[in-house]
């Protein structure tokens, strides 16, 4: 009797089949500017569906080893990695997915859309490179930091150029080492010192119990001078390189691997998921630092510029992750067979798979609106939009992580048996989603976060006014006819109810922070913002595409702001929307 093969159907082309990325596309570049993307997107999709996705095999197989000493016993803390994550470095570079938003090239011809581009690469990106998009998202954080105001020229100009090449030759990483054991999540309690080191430099004496992207060229540190005051404000921001010699490196090639004197590797962390990225507890006895800005200065609050950055990179990860699953069940779907009937043809797999993609847009819609704003406050240097942002970030970071590790779980779960045999490689989507809710601040963080916003920078002014000039719009259709007054008008009237609710609650936290209830209450208060703001980007999105005469993503807000916000499962409505909301048929 011949032995079952299950057959799996192939993968789609991953840019020209995700009708989300293009329906956004459209609408914030316009048809010109996406055009002008479509040939990078095009490009990078080919790779991931071919080399880029056996790389991320190859790395997710071969994971990093430490090497302490060499063979004669000299301490050398060498970490090698695997074929597959160098091919993923040197793609990361060719695509340009850290150096696009900062080109003279791309400004001209996206202005700050550019960030927008970005995303999209990302979007295509990130699922597949085995986590590689991590020391991406520390190294576009990076370039930020060194590219503001009060960085060393001469340390700007040793570092950005490297960090913004496309040539792989020429092109470094950064990594980024806040947390230790101390202190974790509480970054004030933060033990590294520095000191200076006689010869007009710093040094750093201290153990980072986290240090993500070990094999970057160079990481963002704090530390807190000698005589600095304890907390935060006593903190400074330093560059440690990781290898010795990157001082008087030449502005291309390989400065070399000796890892530099005064950086000790106690071992790689043996992580749930992300096994391919290489992190590590590290000691400082003496590392080499320079100093990001006046040492004096609150190198937090730098520090919290980067933090943004990867922030939004999380969330894009998030919902990257999301589309992703959701293709690999969509994809097994087609071709399994059960009880006589393919699963896509049976109405309550129809309906998982409709809820999975409706949340994945979601995440989506969100993300894209945190990058949008970024270009904005970059490129034209809107204060609305970055003030927005900073609090925007925050709950799109927390919610889109929840969010990923919630549908990965249903994703492995799609699969049944096979999902949870590591052979098959789905398991590692639920083991590499988890880490989402975790990296750049936990949940319960990013809600105090949300507390502290409200209460001192009154972020509850811009993020009402873009919820209320989504409605807004939605709400203009009510007595005309076509798609709006259809569609739209009745999301907005359920929707109100719902913003006034959050607003008074956000204001009766923003009263009193400090409160035992207050903070008991802070996650759901974080929640609820956070789909209500993702509903408005629906809404914004569903606007554009009705006037192009596709309902799909209206009924995506519709479902979303019934199941999230209302309360109402919307049970079996999934079934029926599937053809729109997993496939894309327009409606």
């Amino acid at each position: 009797m011949p032995r079952f093969v299950q057959e799996l159907a192939p993968l789609p082309d991953l840019y020209a089949s995700d009708h989300t990325l293009r329906a956004h596309l459209d609408r914030v570049l316009g048809d010109v500017g996406h055009k002008a993307a479509a040939p990078l997107l095009e490009h990078l999709a080919a790779d991931v569906a071919g080399p880029l996705h056996d790389a991320g095999l190859d790395a997710e197989r071969h994971p990093p080893v430490h090497v302490p000493y060499d063979g004669w016993g000299r301490r050398v803390d060498r970490i090698e990695t695997s074929a597959g994550w160098e091919t993923q470095r040197r793609a990361a570079a060719t695509h340009g997915l850290v150096a696009l938003p900062y080109e003279a090239e791309a400004r001209e011809a996206w202005g700050a859309g550019a960030r927008v581009v970005q995303h999209a690469l990302l979007h295509l990106y990130g699922p597949w490179s085995a986590t590689f998009s991590c020391p991406v998202a520390m190294s576009d954080g990076a370039a930020t930091v060194l590219g503001a105001e009060g960085v060393d020229p001469a340390l700007r100009d040793r570092l950005l150029p490297r960090l913004l090449s496309r040539d792989p030759e020429v092109a470094w990483t950064s990594g980024q080492w806040m947390t230790e054991s101390e202190g974790g999540s509480d970054v004030g309690r933060a033990t590294t010192r520095a000191r200076p080191d006689g010869e007009g430099g710093w040094a750093l004496h201290g153990e980072k119990w986290f240090c993500s992207a070990t094999t970057a060229e160079f990481a963002i540190a704090l530390a807190r001078p000698e005589g600095a005051p304890d907390g935060t404000p006593g903190l400074a921001c330093f560059v440690v390189p990781r290898y010795a010699g990157l001082a008087t490196a030449p502005p291309s090639g390989e400065p070399g691997r000796d890892t530099a004197p005064g950086v000790f590797v106690h071992r790689l962390k043996d992580k749930l998921g992300t096994k391919a990225l290489p992190s590590a507890e590290v000691r400082l006895d003496g590392a080499e630092a320079w100093p990001v800005g006046d040492p004096t200065d609150s190198g937090f609050r730098r520090m919290l510029q980067l933090v943004q950055i990867t922030r939004i990179h999380n969330a894009a990860a998030a919902a990257a992750g999301m589309r992703r699953g959701l293709v690999l069940a969509r994809r097994f779907a087609e071709t399994r067979e059960a009880f006589g009937q393919r699963l896509f043809r049976q109405p309550l797999h129809r309906e998982v798979l409709s809820w999975l993609a409706v949340d994945a847009d979601a995440a989506f819609a969100l993300t894209g609106l945190c990058f949008d704003l970024l270009g904005r406050y970059e490129v034209d240097g809107d204060a609305q939009a970055g003030a927005l942002l900073r609090f925007a970030a925050t709950l799109a970071k927390a919610s889109t992580g929840k969010l990923a590790v919630a549908n990965a779980s249903e994703v492995v779960e799609c699969f049944g048996g096979p999902g949870y045999i590591e052979d098959t490689e789905i398991p590692r989507l639920l083991r590499d989603s988890q880490v989402l809710p975790v990296w750049e601040g936990t949940t319960n963080v990013l809600a105090l976060d949300v507390l502290r916003a409200l209460a001192r920078d009154d972020a509850l002014a811009p993020y009402l006014g873009r919820v209320d000039a989504a409605l807004a719009a939605a709400g203009a259709g009510a007595g005309a006819g076509g798609g709006v007054a259809e569609w739209l008008a009745p999301v907005a009237a359920q929707l109100r109810p719902v913003r006034d609710a959050v607003a008074e609650d956000a204001r009766a936290a923003a009263a009193a922070p400090a409160t035992d209830a207050t903070q008991a209450r802070a996650r759901h208060l974080l929640e609820r913002m956070a789909h209500l703001l993702a509903a408005s980007a629906l809404v914004e999105q569903a606007a554009f595409d009705l006037e192009r005469g596709d309902a799909r993503s209206a009924l995506v807000a519709s479902l979303w702001t019934r199941r999230r916000l209302l309360g109402d499962p919307a049970a079996g409505e999934g079934h029926k929307a599937f053809a729109h909301v997993v496939d894309g048929a327009p409606l």
